[in-house]
């Protein structure tokens, strides 16, 4: 079943990744604040390295504006999400979120199956944007596309 608006978000450990990298329960992750999740399928994959997580990083300053902070989620080791926050120059506010065995994307029903690909289990292209945990908008890709979950569409709908 898919994360529906209005529903609360899974109580998962996920690697924060930095300078260093941590385990955080996703819980505390989004308690207390208004935060816009994207997902993309994997790190230094065309897309998600040439326009998704860009975006992110180019509007982040506006997300920030409207009280709104920022996570990027992707079904890859935390060593990978790390060397692709320094090669992507991602600023240390915005969350780089490693669900390194997919256990966050599964529980949000928003896994994708690219064994086809040799890529294994990855998370779909979304977004969501969640207050103190609770899912109140939620932008999923149709396969191969890639509009409704760009930070420009994301920041376009929270104004």
């Amino acid at each position: 079943m898919t994360v529906q608006i209005g529903d609360t978000l899974p109580d998962i450990l996920l690697q924060k990744v930095g300078n260093d990298i941590e385990p955080v329960a996703s819980a505390s992750l989004f308690a207390g604040n208004k935060m816009v999740l994207f997902a993309v399928p994997g790190a230094f994959t065309p897309t998600c390295s040439e326009r998704h997580l860009p975006g992110f990083v180019e509007h982040f300053d506006a997300f920030r504006a409207r009280g709104v902070d920022i996570a990027c989620l992707s079904v890859n080791d935390p060593f990978v999400m790390q060397a692709w926050a320094q090669s992507q120059q991602v600023p240390a506010e915005l969350l780089m979120l490693a669900d390194g065995n997919g256990e966050f994307t599964k529980a949000l029903g928003l896994e994708l199956d690219a064994t086809a690909y040799g890529m294994g289990l990855r998370a779909k292209r979304f977004a969501l944007y969640a207050e103190d945990g609770v899912v109140k908008q939620l932008w999923v890709e149709a396969p191969g596309e890639f509009k409704v979950s760009s930070a420009e569409y994301v920041l376009a709908q929270l104004s």
